[in-house]
């Protein structure tokens, strides 16, 4: 019983370490620029890791302390922190799997569309009242004022690789074929039947494109980059919580055969 409880405490050791890149994750996408302005993600991913260190904190007392209802309370918890990040990892996926960046010809950067995400990803930032709350977040930031700083001349902008948001945000879309004075600052469009977003942008820096389907677009394929890289670190935990939890099972089933085995000799003797 004693190994057995020694082998318990020290998977659910490792899972109290791993608990801590999770946390760490949605801690980092809450300082993304595009996740600072939409706070989804970054709570579940934070509960989730919490979770992870309650139920391993209370799997490594109950084998201290050979608590045996403890640690059937934290086999059933870690059944269901398995089934959790499961339908997690799977739902990261299925809203990032679409939304990849449009090349332009003689551009560096991509342009992105709106339509090419997921549909829960649009409903985000459809609502005008939710967007209104976006669009200021995203005004006060200096993503695009630090463009005017790194490019002066025109080739070297369109040579570019900008970030989604300040391809989408701080620029018109290129098929509108406005001139270039500097990257916020665009003149006589050629064609503004091209897109709808051709008739929002505006030269007031605190305007831009920010009211462009572009920049929604653009904030949600940072937020598909941020969303997989994050679903990384979900699925290894994923693989982690399944041996810890099969490891977890198998050493309480041999100290239970134990106990058995025990009683039955003191009871045979």
């Amino acid at each position: 019983m004693a190994m057995s409880n020694n082998v318990i405490g020290a998977v659910n050791f490792v899972a109290v370490l791993l608990s801590i890149p999770i946390i760490g994750a949605g801690i980092w996408l809450m300082n993304g620029a595009a996740d600072s302005c939409v706070s989804f993600l970054q709570w579940p991913v934070i509960i989730l890791g919490v979770l992870i260190l309650v139920v391993a904190l209370a799997g490594c007392i109950g084998a201290f302390f050979r608590i045996s209802w403890l640690l059937i309370i934290y086999l059933i918890a870690m059944l269901i922190l398995v089934i959790l990040v499961i339908c997690l990892a799977v739902f990261v996926y299925m809203v990032t799997i679409r939304g990849h960046g449009l090349m332009e010809p003689n551009r560096a950067y991509l342009e992105y569309r709106l339509d090419d995400f997921s549909g829960f990803l649009r409903r985000r930032v459809r609502s005008s009242f939710k967007w209104d709350h976006i669009r200021s977040c995203l005004s006060q930031t200096n993503m695009c004022a630090e463009l005017n700083q790194s490019f002066r001349m025109a080739q070297d902008f369109f040579n570019a690789r900008l970030t989604p948001m300040q391809s989408g945000c701080c620029k018109p879309p290129t098929q509108c074929a406005y001139t270039f004075v500097n990257p916020t600052y665009w003149i006589s469009p050629i064609n503004t039947a091209a897109d709808m977003d051709c008739l929002q942008w505006s030269n007031d820096q605190t305007q831009l494109c920010y009211g462009c389907d572009s920049c929604k677009a653009g904030l949600l394929a940072n937020l598909r980059k941020e969303w997989k890289r994050a679903n990384v670190v979900l699925i290894i935990t994923l693989v982690v919580l399944i041996v810890v939890y099969m490891v977890g099972c198998c050493a309480f089933r041999n100290a239970k055969t134990e106990d058995l085995f025990r009683k039955y000799k003191q009871g045979y003797t």
